[in-house]
């Protein structure tokens, strides 16, 4: 026969689980500092400048 659980303690712990995860991705996406936000920022305009001055035009 199988082993017994507790269908309640299963289900806190996948909810548990899964509550990490987001927190995990939350760090990543929202635990930047105001410098390293910042940097990003102008990182992505240099290369939307640099790549909408290598266009051609039509």
């Amino acid at each position: 026969m199988g082993e017994v659980i507790n269908l309640r303690r299963a289900r806190k712990a996948k909810a548990r689980v899964e509550a990490e995860h987001k927190a995990a991705a939350n760090r990543v996406a929202f635990g930047r500092t105001r410098a390293e936000r910042e940097a990003a920022a102008a990182e992505t305009e240099r290369r939307d400048k640099a790549l909408d001055g290598a266009k051609r035009e039509e």
